[in-house]
């Protein structure tokens, strides 16, 4: 492993990354119905009013019975018994069973008081008047216990929580039918550029299909965020601000790609100086030039590189966490494991590098995906981690143990 001399004229990742953070506050609370509030945070904790079951019931399509009565059932000597009632699932007037009879009994129905097992219909021979039991039961065999699941005053879910279709499940199984969750995060993504045209038209030498904007659109909204695209904004001051005011009202951030570097026609950097963005450069590869700060006191912005491994890259380490925490949730950042790299590398000295990889859990191994190029999108596509790299490291041999972020 080599390791090269850190460079203190560019801003930190970690610095960087804290700094985009620090500007979006919590999004406020509201009260959703449940079909609402997929992919949101939720604001406080749940508690359940109620058990999980609220009532003891069958586990199987069968007979409910006394153990007792089934004492030494066999295929050769079967007991037979009445069958009573038929108890289907969300009958409420469930008669107790007598000694010496069998309710027939779906599953999910109520067990009928009396009642401690319930005997499977593949060991009887399904009778409906009068049935004979191949079998014996346990007590509480093939029945499922109020509240074994939960109890009435149990925290079901916790503030802070994701909410996915298990737990919306579960609020429901709880009779809960809203929730107060916080709003998504409003992102306006703008896409500068003259040369950029919309994909599925003829493309003109000097032109290139505009890619950014609808990928970081996307990634806003795979993050839980609400997302709008302005595309097409030409390379023109004038025009750049006159695009963006309608759509600023109720914007809490706006994600620009492009246009920040330190040539001609730099329309973001130039547009923005002096409104309250600053821009710097980051100790990392690819994404060093970077911006962020607030429009004229409003709206949130975070200015990324163009070229779209860099822009991704970037919302991933900078825009990704503090979305999801400014919505409320408790899980920001990707999750990270440790993989043995199977081919080796190289890092540029003093940056912090993300390569793109493909991690193979089974195995606990990550191959790199494409080179190192920021330009360089179809190795991104097919990659499902992103590698990190220390600023302080230069190569690494095959084999070396490295942090993966999975993307997946």
């Amino acid at each position: 492993m080599s390791h090269g001399t850190g460079t203190p004229d560019l801003t930190t990742v970690a610095d960087h990354r804290a700094r985009v953070a620090a500007l979006l506050t919590t999004t406020p609370v509201a009260r959703l119905p449940l079909e609402d509030c997929l992919g949101l945070a939720l604001a406080e904790d749940l508690t359940a009013s109620i058990p999980l079951p609220p009532f003891d019931n069958s586990a199987m399509d069968g007979y409910a019975v006394r153990s007792a009565d089934l004492a030494g059932a066999s295929p050769e000597q079967p007991v037979e018994l009445p069958v009573a009632e038929d108890i289907p699932a969300g009958r409420v007037d469930v008669p107790p069973l007598r000694p010496g009879t069998a309710h027939r009994i779906m599953t999910g129905a109520q067990m009928p008081p009396g009642a401690d097992a319930v005997i499977p219909v593949e060991r009887t021979d399904r009778g409906t008047k009068r049935v004979r039991l191949f079998a014996t039961v346990q007590p509480g065999q093939h029945v499922r216990q109020s509240g074994e699941d939960v109890t009435a005053g149990d925290t079901v879910l916790t503030a802070g929580t994701t909410l996915g279709p298990a737990q919306l499940g579960v609020a429901a199984a709880i009779g809960v039918a809203h929730l107060r969750v916080h709003r998504p995060v409003r992102v306006l993504v703008l896409s500068t550029g003259s040369e950029l045209i919309a994909p599925g038209t003829e493309l003109r030498s000097g032109q290139i299909y505009e890619s950014n904007g609808l990928m970081l659109a996307s990634a806003v909204r795979e993050a839980g965020g609400e997302a709008t695209l302005l595309r097409f904004v030409p390379d023109d001051v004038d025009a750049f601000h006159a695009a963006l005011a309608p759509h600023l009202d109720g914007t809490d951030l706006l994600i620009t790609s492009g246009g920040v570097s330190a040539g001609a026609y730099e329309v973001v950097k130039d547009a923005l100086t002096g409104t309250g963005v600053e821009f710097t450069k980051v100790a990392m590869q690819p994404g060093m030039p970077q911006g962020a700060g607030r429009y004229r006191g409003g709206a949130a912005v975070v200015t990324l590189p163009g070229n779209p491994v860099s822009a991704m890259v970037s919302f991933e380490v900078f825009v990704r966490p503090a979305l999801r925490a400014a919505a409320g949730h408790r899980a920001v950042g990707r999750p990270v494991r440790r993989a043995e790299l199977a081919e080796p590398l190289t890092a540029p000295p003093g940056k912090r590098q993300y390569r793109r990889g493909r991690f193979d859990p089974a195995a606990g191994t990550v191959t790199l995906q494409g080179a190192p190029g920021s330009h360089l999108l179809a190795g991104l596509a097919k990659a499902n981690c992103l590698l990190e790299i220390a600023e302080d490291v230069t190569e690494l041999p095959a084999g070396s143990t490295v942090d993966v972020m999975l993307l997946d």
